[in-house]
């Protein structure tokens, strides 16, 4: 009895899989691009943070107009004005793209008594007792 129950199973195991097989290669696929984001991020966050530090500690920008002193400090200006232009272009979803996704499945498999980790492999968790 047992034995023809597994069999009967044995298409819903290789689906399982194959399910599997496609979450983790979508993730994979997505970290190389994810970490090029998160080096970009980093490197205008830096950039313009260091360009704050300079003009906010110079003497001049207190006595001159808000334009002027931005003006005054080219290398600030294009910074915060790149990361402003990043945030409004998505950069923030980039960065955490498989973090979405997985978040994403872990939603819908929540509803098979199932999960995944973030690399997307399933987690199968016990089934639930009836009382």
């Amino acid at each position: 009895m047992q034995q023809s129950s597994c069999i009967n199973d044995m298409p819903d195991i290789l689906d399982l899989k194959a399910f599997e097989r496609r979450l983790t290669e979508v993730i994979a696929c997505l970290q190389p691009s994810t970490t090029r984001w998160r080096i970009v991020l980093a490197v205008i966050s830096i950039c313009t943070a260091v360009g704050a530090w300079h003009w906010l500690t110079d003497p001049h920008t207190s006595a001159v107009s808000f334009t002027q002193s931005l003006w005054n400090h080219p290398f600030f200006a294009i910074a915060s004005t790149s990361l402003v232009i990043l945030f409004m272009l998505g950069i923030h979803k980039r960065v955490i793209a498989p973090s979405i996704i997985t978040a994403r499945t872990r939603t819908v498999l929540g509803d098979f008594n199932m999960s995944c980790d973030d690399t997307g492999k399933l987690i199968l968790k016990p089934r639930p007792t009836t009382t």
